[in-house]
C-alpha cells in the first residue's frame, strides 16, 4: 500500500479547480506563512499572492489589496486553507479580466483555476479512445467495459480505478507490468485503488514516461488534461518502439555514410521519423523539407508525396490536383487506410495541424510501409548493437533512472547523450545541489569540441567532490563514448543518490552515516523480525535469484501487498522468471521507483539487486506508525483474502529506529566493486 500523498479539501468543487501538485505548492506556502506568524490574515496575503501562478507580474501587490478590501475590509481577519484558496482563485479571475478575460470554449477544461486553463484537444481524446478499444477491447477483465464512446467522458470514469492505464502500459511495452499484481477486483476499496495508480505511475516512469507533475490522488480524480498527457505519452512510446536502429536496422539508409552513424544513433525516435520522412519525400521531389508535425503537414501536399512514393499501388498524382486542403486531407487519410493504418486523425487535424495526431498517423504509415531496403551493406547489425546484452540493460536503467529525475534535459541514447558532458552536470546538480559550476559549463548544441571536455573535465571534479572512485579517468573519456567507464561513473552517481535519500530519514539511523552494509543488515534483519528464515551474505548472494528473499522482504514492509498463492518456488527458471515479474510490479505498487528487469534478479546483478533492496528500504522507512495496520484492516473490511496476510506482522517506527542504530557501518561488507 502507498499512502495518500494528495491535499484534500473538503468542498468537492473547490478541491476540482487544483492538480494535486499546484495544492501542495500552494498548501506549503500557507502553512510556511503560518508557521511564521502563527496565522494567516488578510493583511498578510498581498505580498504572497503576488508571486502566485497567474498573479505574477499581472496584478501588483496595491491592486491585490484593493481587490482582497471589496470582500475582507478587515485585514486582520483569519483565514483557513479553503479561504486562502478561494481567495487564490478570486483574484486569478479578476486578473484574467485585467488581460482580456480569456473566454472559455468546448476544447477548454478548467482544470487547475479559473483563469489557467487547460487545453483538452477533442480529437485527440477520441483518438486515444478508439485506440484502446482497438488493443483493449478483447482483455478479460476490461472487455465488459469496452468500446467506450469517444464522444463522451467515459473515458475518464473508467481510469478512476486504475486498471486501464496499466493494461495500456503493458500494450505499449509488453511485459512491463506484472498483471497479477493489478487489482481488479469489481468494487476496489481507496487503497487498492492507489496501489493501482502507484503501479502504473512507478511503470509509466519505467517505460520513458515522464510523471513528475502527476500524483495518484489526480489519477484517482480522473483529471483530463493530466489523463490525456499521461496517455498520449504511453501511446507515443507504443508507436514509435520500432524507430531505431536495434529493431529497425534498415534505417542506415537514411545515412550516407559511417561518419552519420554516430547521429543517426542519439536520434529521438521522433526525429527520426522525421528523418526518415524527408529521406523518401527528396528521393519522390518534394522541395521543402518537414521540420515538425504540425504546420509543415497542414495543406497535405507531403502526405500526398509519401504516400505515393510508398504506396503508388494506392496513390494517385490526382491527389496533388485537390486545392481545397480538407479534401486533400481527406483523401490522404483513404490512401493510408489502404496500407491498413489505423484512422489516428481526421481531416481537421491534418489541415489545423495537430501534433500529437500528426506523428502516431506518421508513425502508423511507416510501421505499415517504412520503404526502406531488406537488407543494408552499410553496416552489419553487430556493429550498431551495444556491446553486449548487459550493456544493453545497465544502458536502459540509467537512461530512465536520469530521465525520472525531471531534468530539462530528455534522454534517448545514454552513451551518445551524455557525451557533451551537459546531461551528467544536470544530474549531478540534481542528487548534489550546488555542486556544479554552471559559469564553467557550455549548453548543448555545443560547436567546439573543446567545450564538451571542459564539460566532462567539470562532471570528473564534481565526481571526484563526492568521493567518487575515478582514478586514471579524465573527462576525454566520456567525450569519446567510453561505455564501460560511462556505466561506472553512472553507477557510483546512482548509489549516491540512494545513499543521500536513506541519509536524508537521518532519525531512524539516529545520525548515523548508510552504507551499503547497513541496507543488507536492515534487509535481513526485516525478513527476519517478520518470522521468516531467508537470509542473504551479499548483493551478489545467489540464492536471491529464486525472488523468494525479496517477496518475504516486501510482505514484510507491507504485509498485504504480496498475495502468496502466485509465489512459486523459484527452482526452474520459468519460475524464477514469474517470481521476478512479480517482484518489480508489487514493487512499483507499493510506491518503490525501480527500474531494473527480471533478468537481473535471476542472474543476481549486484548493483541492480542493491538499488532494489534500498528502493525498498527508502518506502519502508517512510511509513508512519500504524501505516500497516490501517491498509490490512480496511483490506479485511473488503474481502481481502486471508492467505495474503497469513503469518505477517506490521512494526511500528520505533523498532525501525532500533533496528537502524544497532547497523553496522562498513562498506566493504557489502562486496560492492565499482565497474565489476
Amino acid at each position: 500500500m502507498s499512502g495518500f500523498v494528495g491535499v484534500l479539501v473538503s468542498d468537492q468543487w473547490l478541491q476540482s479547480q487544483f492538480t494535486q501538485v499546484e495544492l501542495r505548492g500552494l498548501k506549503s506556502k500557507f502553512l510556511s506563512t503560518k508557521r511564521e506568524t502563527s496565522h494567516v490574515m488578510v493583511g498578510d496575503l498581498p505580498p504572497l499572492m503576488g508571486k502566485l501562478k497567474g498573479l505574477n507580474q499581472v496584478v501588483t501587490e496595491q491592486e491585490i489589496a484593493d481587490i482582497l478590501a471589496e470582500s475582507y475590509p478587515d485585514t486582520t481577519h483569519e483565514l483557513d486553507f479553503e479561504a486562502f484558496l478561494r481567495v487564490y482563485l478570486d483574484l486569478q479571475e479578476k486578473a484574467a479580466t485585467k488581460l482580456g478575460g480569456a473566454k472559455n470554449s468546448s476544447s477548454f477544461l478548467k482544470a487547475t483555476t479559473t483563469t489557467l486553463l487547460h487545453t483538452i484537444n477533442e480529437s485527440e481524446k477520441e483518438s486515444y479512445v478508439v485506440h484502446i478499444n482497438n488493443y483493449l477491447g478483447e482483455d478479460p477483465f476490461l472487455k465488459k467495459y469496452l468500446p467506450l464512446d469517444p464522444t463522451t467522458n467515459e473515458l475518464f470514469n473508467l481510469i478512476t480505478d486504475g486498471v486501464l492505464l496499466c493494461k495500456l502500459i503493458n500494450v505499449a511495452v509488453p511485459g512491463t507490468i506484472d498483471e497479477r499484481a493489478i487489482n481488479t477486483k469489481e468494487v476496489l476499496n481507496p487503497w487498492e485503488r492507489n496501489e493501482n495508480h502507484t503501479l502504473c505511475l512507478n511503470s509509466a516512469k519505467a517505460i520513458g514516461c515522464t510523471v513528475v507533475n502527476i500524483g495518484t490522488q489526480d489519477l484517482v480524480e480522473a483529471r483530463p488534461h493530466l489523463v490525456l498527457g499521461l496517455i498520449s505519452q504511453i501511446i507515443k512510446i507504443q508507436l514509435l518502439a520500432d524507430l531505431n536502429l536495434k529493431k529497425t536496422p534498415q534505417l542506415m539508409e537514411l545515412v550516407d555514410d559511417s561518419k552519420d552513424v554516430e547521429e543517426l544513433m542519439s536520434l529521438a525516435p521522433e526525429k527520426m521519423l522525421l528523418k526518415w520522412m524527408n529521406f523518401h519525400l527528396k528521393k519522390a521531389g518534394y522541395k521543402k523539407p518537414i521540420t515538425n508535425f504540425s504546420s509543415d503537414l497542414k495543406d497535405g501536399e507531403a502526405y500526398a508525396y509519401l504516400l505515393n512514393a510508398l504506396a503508388p499501388e494506392h496513390s494517385s498524382s490526382a491527389t496533388l490536383e485537390i486545392k481545397d486542403p480538407g479534401e486533400r486531407a481527406k483523401r490522404v487519410i483513404e490512401q493510408a487506410e489502404k496500407l491498413d493504418c489505423k484512422r489516428f486523425l481526421n481531416p481537421k487535424d491534418i489541415v489545423e495541424g495537430s501534433p500529437n495526431l500528426n506523428l502516431a498517423f506518421v508513425a502508423q504509415i511507416f510501421q505499415h510501409r517504412n520503404g526502406l531496403s531488406a537488407d543494408n551493406e552499410n553496416l552489419t547489425l553487430s556493429q550498431m548493437m551495444p556491446d553486449d546484452i548487459q550493456d544493453s540493460r545497465e544502458e536502459r536503467a540509467f537512461r530512465l533512472w536520469i530521465n525520472s529525475l525531471g531534468i530539462v534535459t530528455y534522454v534517448n541514447n545514454l552513451f551518445e547523450d551524455v557525451r557533451n558532458g551537459w546531461v551528467l552536470l544536470e544530474v549531478l546538480d540534481k542528487v548534489s545541489p550546488g555542486s556544479v559550476n554552471w559559469k564553467q559549463a557550455t549548453k548543448p548544441p555545443i560547436k567546439m569540441p573543446f567545450r564538451k571536455v571542459e564539460n566532462c573535465n567539470q562532471v570528473i571534479e564534481v565526481g571526484k567532490q563526492l568521493n567518487f572512485s575515478l582514478v586514471n579517468v579524465a573527462g576525454n573519456d566520456i567525450v569519446q563514448g567510453n561505455k564501460k567507464l560511462i556505466v561506472a561513473y553512472l553507477w557510483q552517481l546512482m548509489r549516491f543518490n540512494i545513499l543521500q535519500l536513506l541519509k536524508n530519514l537521518r532519525f531512524h539511523s539516529q545520525g548515523k552515516e548508510i552504507s551499503d552494509s547497513d541496507i543488507l543488515n536492515w534487509a535481513n534483519n526485516k525478513v527476519k523480525d517478520s518470522g521468516r528464515s531467508s537470509q542473504i551474505e551479499s548483493f551478489k548472494d545467489k540464492n536471491l535469484s529464486s525472488g523468494i528473499f525479496f517477496l518475504q522482504l516486501l510482505s514484510a514492509v507491507q504485509p498485504r501487498v504480496v498475495s502468496w498463492k502466485l509465489v512459486t518456488k523459484g527452482e526452474t527458471d520459468e519460475e524464477k522468471k514469474m517470481n521476478a515479474t512479480y517482484i518489480i510490479s508489487v514493487a512499483r505498487k507499493l510506491g518503490c521507483s525501480v527500474f531494473l528487469l527480471p533478468e537481473d534478479i535471476m542472474e543476481v546483478n549486484q548493483k541492480m539487486i542493491l538499488t532494489l533492496t534500498a528502493s525498498i528500504m527508502y518506502w519502508s522507512l517512510q511509513q508512519p506508525a500504524g501505516s500497516s495496520e490501517q491498509a490490512e484492516s480496511v483490506a479485511e473490511a473488503s474481502e481481502v483474502s486471508a492467505d495474503d496476510a497469513a503469518s505477517q506482522n506490521g512494526e511500528d517506527r520505533s523498532s525501525v529506529a532500533e533496528s537502524m542504530s544497532n547497523l553496522a557501518v562498513d562498506d566493504a561488507a557489502s562486496d560492492i566493486t565499482i565497474g565489476e
